[in-house]
């Protein structure tokens, strides 16, 4: 599929970009990350610019801050935690680890006005836990397997992660390749939601605005150089 040429330019500097940034200090961008309109959303000392679902600071505990990292603590009792801002259009950037039999995500298309912090979940997970590729790391969870042949690093090291959104288009990326695409509101992606829990979601599957969230589950999970980018408007 020939990608639109806004989309292909961000896949095109995203390799780069990614290896300078890999030599700069945690949390911090270069001046080309600046200059290509990155911004931290995790400064790498507190949990500024992020929240708890429905709620309106982020909590004071489950979630620890140290050294530079994130992290789910687990058993904590934390809760899910949102961005302040909400996007449209975007491209986020992550990475994190986790030990063994851990389960974890990033969702995106948060939306408060639903019951439940419902939205499309990049998922991570020790595979050996999945109950079918659906479910397992890198897909759209429960509606897109990702490539079988994805990268998963071991125990202990750090995954990088993309998610990259333009019109209807999504791409979920693992430590450098692209492992799954699909389109927001086709028929595909809609019979599939239709198959899951998801089915009675208004508008899963489909294009809304919304925040990012981190997912509390009851394992450890850790976070670090967690940016995003939204495309400049054409003139």
């Amino acid at each position: 599929m020939k990608l639109p040429p806004l989309l292909a330019l961000l896949a095109a500097l995203a390799l780069p970009l990614a290896a300078r940034a890999a030599d700069a200090p945690l949390n911090t961008l270069t001046d080309a990350e600046k200059a290509a309109g990155w911004k931290l959303l995790f400064n790498g000392t507190s949990l500024d610019g992020w929240r708890g679902f429905k709620k309106t600071a982020p909590p004071t505990g489950g979630w620890e801050v140290k050294n530079g990292i994130l992290t789910c603590v687990k058993g904590g009792k934390g809760g899910d935690i949102i961005t302040t801002d909400q996007f449209d259009d975007f491209e986020l950037s992550w990475e994190w680890s986790m030990p063994p039999k851990s389960n974890n995500g990033v969702k995106y298309f948060i939306t408060e006005t639903r019951p439940g912090a419902i939205g499309h979940e990049y998922q991570m997970i020790d595979d050996t836990l999945a109950h079918d590729a659906q479910s397992s790391t890198a897909s759209f969870y429960l509606v897109v397997a990702p490539n079988e042949k994805k990268k998963v690093k071991p125990f202990g090291e750090w995954n990088h992660s993309r998610v990259l959104v333009q019109g209807n288009h999504v791409e979920h990326w693992l430590n450098g390749e692209q492992v799954l695409t699909y389109e927001l509101g086709s028929p595909a992606i809609l019979e599939q939601v239709a198959k899951t829990k998801f089915k009675g979601v208004a508008g899963f599957g489909t294009k809304i605005r919304g925040h990012i969230l981190l997912t509390y589950h009851s394992d450890e999970c850790s976070f670090r150089n967690v940016k995003l980018r939204e495309p400049k408007a054409a003139k």
